[in-house]
């Protein structure tokens, strides 16, 4: 007969007949993983306790193998901070308890720059996680918290633990992790990028390159040098609990195929996963998620029950290959007071490289503009500052030839004005976005080109359309149904 549920106490205080005592000193936690294991094996709420528990004792294996904390005496310390380790909340004062927290994480385009960069050089893509990465941080702030509740051993409850490293729960975890992080890459020889400091590059004396980039956990890694590759990964073993995925598949929602044709990107899990979850894997597919006919309106119409639901429904498949060259290419464009309630545009634009789509946003412009001419030379501005950017991240990584970016628009007027130094009535008042577009085109930065409104590819950022231009202009993305027959 199973023992009864409620020897396990959710609240951590794990007991048999008598709560069970760790403590650093004399800790023997593979013990209590055998007693803990033997708890009430035909009871789901047992397992799930169980379970619970088990999770709870690998923290404290890796607290104790990291030197999480040192216990001191309680007076010690000024102000503890109380925690159990995981899950509860905190009280931190600012300037105090924590300053900074900001941590960086990879931009998507820089992901995708990547996975495009290993593409057009045949490079293998690998991928690493890295375990509990916020126990890892190193603390700056001086820390304390309580004991874990039953996992006190004897003649130590009368100490607290000051915190040398950083703990799930704590503000400034993010920023401590990623900062030791850096450090322990840096120690390898690589660099950290200006443009994005979630990613990483290393340059030997033989022209050979190794690429980090890394989202929190999850790392992807290529190269042309095979060795350097399981060197950094030896690196990192040794300071960090580190499971090697092999081959990347799977990153930020996207699976990842590769093959001797090149790297798709599918979201075909996630989008069955959403259908699946709002009862519509039976459902008849149409040729467009939005009706070209239609302006949304606030306070219009029944709001959605869970609106998180219709943002997750973005996504698409795309087909990165080898085109043998590494041109950056921008379309942008614009609507003219798209919006009912209070007349502001839409910008939109998307880049790519050597042919491969790698950037792409549609944004809402933050005035009202008195023509289409100044609503497109917004958006050409917007798209300028992603190519500045991806110009810089290209130029630190090495990668690609340093030639003239191309951005292209389907708008006479605008091009007009940003190729000439003339003011009017009409764009006076827009001096400051003239100069700097203006500046990056003279400096032969940024070449504009005309495009028509039908071969327009950013025209699907700014607006509403139908099916067979949808199906156009994904073509042009690399879409392609990859069960389709061949």
């Amino acid at each position: 007969m199973p023992p009864p549920v409620g020897i396990i106490k959710l609240n951590f205080n794990v007991s048999l007949d008598k709560p069970i005592q760790l403590g650093t000193r004399g800790m023997n936690i593979d013990h209590h993983e055998t007693l803990v294991t033997a708890f009430s094996r035909n009871s789901r709420v047992g397992l799930a306790i169980k379970a619970k528990v088990l999770t709870l004792l690998e923290d404290l294996k890796l607290a104790k193998a990291n030197s999480l904390f040192t216990l001191l005496d309680e007076g010690v310390s000024n102000s503890p901070i109380s925690d159990k380790l995981e899950g509860e909340k905190l009280v931190e004062v600012y300037g105090s308890d924590y300053g900074d927290t900001f941590s960086p994480v990879a931009k998507i385009a820089s992901v995708r720059l990547l996975l495009s960069m290993a593409t057009m050089c045949s490079w293998p893509l690998y991928q690493l996680d890295i375990k509990n990465v916020f126990l890892h941080g190193d603390l700056v702030e001086e820390v304390y918290m309580e004991q874990p509740p039953g996992f006190v051993a004897q003649g130590e409850s009368g100490l607290v633990c000051r915190l040398r490293r950083s703990l799930y729960g704590l503000k400034q975890s993010p920023r401590a992790w990623f900062g030791r992080f850096s450090s322990i890459v840096q120690e390898f020889g690589m660099l950290r990028c200006t443009a994005d400091h979630s990613v990483f590059y290393h340059h030997n004396s033989l022209g050979q390159c190794i690429y980090l980039v890394v989202y929190v956990d999850d790392i992807v890694i290529t190269s042309s040098d095979q060795d350097g590759i399981q060197k950094l990964k030896q690196h990192l073993f040794t300071h960090f609990q580190t499971k090697d995925l092999g081959k990347l598949k799977y990153f930020l929602g996207i699976e990842i195929a590769q093959s001797s044709s090149g790297v798709v990107l599918s979201q075909r899990k996630y989008a069955l996963n959403i259908l699946e979850e709002t009862g519509m894997l039976d459902c008849k597919p149409i040729d467009t998620p939005m009706d070209p006919n239609v302006k949304l309106v606030p306070g219009q119409g029944e709001p959605l029950g869970d609106p998180g639901r219709y943002r997750r429904l973005v996504g698409q498949g795309v087909l990165y290959k080898n085109r043998g060259h590494t041109q950056v290419v921008g379309y942008t464009d614009a609507d003219w007071a798209s919006s009912p309630t209070d007349r502001h545009s839409t910008s939109g634009y998307c880049v790519f490289i050597g042919g491969n789509l790698i950037s792409r946003k549609s944004k809402k412009q933050d005035v009202v503009v008195r023509s289409s001419a100044e609503a497109e030379y917004r958006a050409m501005a917007l798209a300028t500052c992603e190519l500045i950017w991806l110009r810089h991240l290209l130029q630190e990584l090495r990668f690609g030839k340093d030639e003239q970016m191309k951005l292209i628009c389907d708008n006479q007027a605008t091009l007009h004005i940003a190729s000439n130094s003339v003011f009017h009535e009409r764009t006076k008042h827009i001096e400051v976005d003239c100069h700097f577009i203006r500046e990056k085109i003279a400096s032969g930065c940024v070449a504009t080109s005309f495009v028509n409104s039908n071969d327009q590819l950013a025209d699907i950022f700014t607006k509403s359309l139908r099916g067979p231009r949808i199906k156009y202009i994904c073509n042009k993305f690399g879409a392609y149904d990859i069960y389709a027959p061949a």
